[in-house]
C-alpha cells in the first residue's frame, strides 16, 4: 500500500467542525496513528470500536482503586479510549467501509464506557473517604451523559422533520402551479392534440444553515441573494437578529474547527475521568463541568425553541392553515357527556359504524354499572342507606348477625334444623364492600 499524506488523510477524514478538545488533543495524534493502522487489511473500524470499550474498562479499573498514581494511569488510560473512538469513524471515512450497525455500536459503547468510568471513579473515591457526595456525583454524571445524548438526538430529529415539512409542502405548491395554469388556460384554447413537453426541474429548497456550514467566511444576506431563484429557508433567523455577534464568533472559531459549542459532551467527560483525576480535584471539577455543560444545553434548547417560531413563520408563508380549534377541548370531552346515560352527539363520530351503532354497541355506555340489581327487606335497607344504592339482604331475621362460622343456607337447600323452615335464608350474590360475609364451610382462615 502506497504511502498516505498526513494533510490529504486529515482533510479527508477529519470533521469540517469539531469539539475543541478534539482538534486540539486528538484528531494530531489520531490521524498519524490512522495511517499505521490503515495498511492492516485486518484492522476494521468495528474492531477499532471494541478496542476501544476494552481500553475504557481498563481505565474504570484503575480509577476503582483510587489512589494518585492509578487515577493518573486511568485519565491516561481514558484518553487513548477516546483516541480509538475518533480513530474507528475516521477508518470508515478513508476506507468507506462503515455500517449502521457500526455506528450504533459505537453509540452504545460510548455509552458503558461513561457508566462504567463513573462508577469507578466516584465509588473508588467513595471506599476510600466514605464521602457520600461522591455516590451523588456518579448519578449526576450518567444522567448528564444521557441526558445530552438524548437531548441531542431529538433535537436532530426535530430539525430534521421541520425541513422535511417545508420541502414536502414546497414542492407540492410548485407542482400545483402549472396544473392551476393549465386549468385556466384550456377553455381558451382549441383542443389539439400535442406531446407533453417535458417539465424543467424545479429549484431545490436551501437551508441557510447548509449555506453557512460550506461557506463559514460568508454573511447571510448576501448568501441568499447568490442563492438565485431557489429558495432559501432560515430557520435560524431569530436567533441571529437577537444575536448578531454570534456570527462574528462562530466565524473566528470555524476558522480553526472548532464549533461553538465549547462545553458539549466530549468535554464534559474530559475534564470529569481526566483533568480531574489528574489535579486531584475530582468533585470540584465534576461540578464545574455540570455547570457549563447545563449553561451551554440551555442554549441549545432556546436556539431549538426559536427555531421552531421560524418554521412556524415559514409554514404561514407557504399559505399553510393552521388549526383554526388549536389549544381548545373537544366539545364532546367535556365533564358529564359520557355518564348517565345522556346521549352522545352524532357529530362527535367521524366512523359510519359509529353514526349507526349496532344492538350491542352503546356509545353512551355507564363506566360504573351495577353488577345485578336486587331488592331486600326493609329493615336492612333503612340501616344501610347511601352512598351505596343497592341494598342487601340481613343476615338474620332477628336483627343481629350470626356468629361466625355458622352457615348461610343456600337457595333451595334443604334444612338442618326446624328453624329453617320458617326462617329462609339467601346467599348475597354480591357483597357489600363494608360487609364481611362468612364463608361456606365456617373455618377461620379461609
Amino acid at each position: 500500500m502506497a504511502k498516505l499524506s498526513l494533510r490529504a488523510v486529515q482533510k479527508l477524514t477529519c470533521k469540517k467542525r469539531d469539539a475543541w478538545w478534539t482538534v486540539v488533543l486528538v484528531d494530531p495524534v489520531a490521524t498519524r496513528m490512522l495511517i499505521v493502522m490503515a495498511r492492516f487489511n485486518f484492522i476494521t473500524p468495528n474492531g477499532v470500536t471494541w478496542a476501544a470499550l476494552f481500553v475504557g474498562l481498563g481505565s474504570a479499573g484503575f480509577f476503582l482503586k483510587g489512589d494518585g498514581l492509578s487515577l493518573a494511569i486511568g485519565a491516561a488510560l481514558y484518553h487513548l479510549s477516546f483516541i480509538l473512538d475518533c480513530i474507528d469513524g475516521k477508518l470508515a471515512r478513508l476506507k468507506g467501509n462503515g455500517t449502521v450497525f457500526g455506528g450504533w455500536l459505537d453509540y452504545v459503547f460510548d455509552r458503558i464506557r461513561v457508566l462504567f468510568c463513573a462508577l469507578a471513579l466516584m465509588g473508588g473515591q467513595y471506599l476510600r473517604t466514605d464521602d457520600e457526595r461522591f455516590l451523588l456525583a456518579a448519578l449526576m454524571v450518567v444522567f448528564l451523559d444521557m441526558l445530552r445524548y438524548v437531548d441531542a438526538l431529538q433535537i436532530y430529529k426535530m430539525r430534521m422533520s421541520m425541513r422535511a415539512k417545508i420541502e414536502k409542502v414546497t414542492n407540492e405548491q410548485r407542482r400545483a402551479e402549472p396544473a392551476a395554469a393549465e386549468a385556466a388556460e384550456a377553455p381558451a384554447a382549441p383542443a389539439v392534440l400535442a406531446v407533453p413537453a417535458a417539465e424543467p426541474e424545479a429549484p431545490k429548497v436551501q437551508f441557510m444553515e447548509d449555506l453557512l456550514r460550506e461557506n463559514p467566511e460568508a454573511d447571510a444576506e448576501l448568501l441568499k441573494e447568490q442563492t438565485g431563484t431557489g429558495q432559501v429557508v432560515d430557520l435560524h433567523a431569530q436567533f441571529r437578529h437577537r444575536f448578531p455577534w454570534y456570527l462574528r464568533v462562530r466565524r473566528a472559531l470555524l476558522r480553526s474547527r472548532i464549533r461553538p459549542h465549547l462545553i458539549s459532551g466530549i468535554e464534559f467527560q474530559m475534564f470529569v475521568f481526566i483533568i480531574g483525576p489528574l489535579i486531584g480535584h475530582i468533585l470540584m471539577t465534576t461540578l464545574v463541568s455540570a455547570v457549563l455543560m447545563g449553561i451551554f444545553e440551555l442554549i441549545i434548547m432556546y436556539k431549538f425553541w426559536l427555531s421552531t417560531r421560524d418554521f412556524t413563520a415559514v409554514m404561514a408563508g407557504l399559505n399553510v392553515p393552521a388549526p383554526s380549534a388549536a389549544g381548545t377541548i373537544a366539545p364532546h370531552l367535556h365533564r358529564g357527556r359520557h355518564r348517565h346515560g345522556r346521549a352522545v352527539p352524532a357529530r362527535t363520530f367521524a366512523d359510519e359504524e359509529l353514526l349507526n351503532p349496532q344492538p350491542d354497541d352503546d356509545p353512551g355506555f355507564r363506566p360504573y354499572p351495577q353488577p345485578y340489581p336486587q331488592t331486600y327487606p326493609e329493615p336492612y335497607a333503612q340501616a344501610h342507606p347511601e352512598p351505596y344504592a343497592q341494598t342487601y339482604p340481613a343476615p338474620a331475621t332477628q336483627g343481629h348477625r350470626p356468629p361466625y362460622g355458622h352457615e348461610y343456607q343456600q337457595p333451595g337447600d334443604r334444612g338442618h334444623d326446624h328453624q329453617s323452615r320458617h326462617h329462609p335464608q339467601v346467599q348475597p350474590l354480591y357483597a357489600a364492600p363494608h360487609t364481611h360475609q362468612p364463608q361456606h364451610h365456617g373455618h377461620p382462615g379461609e
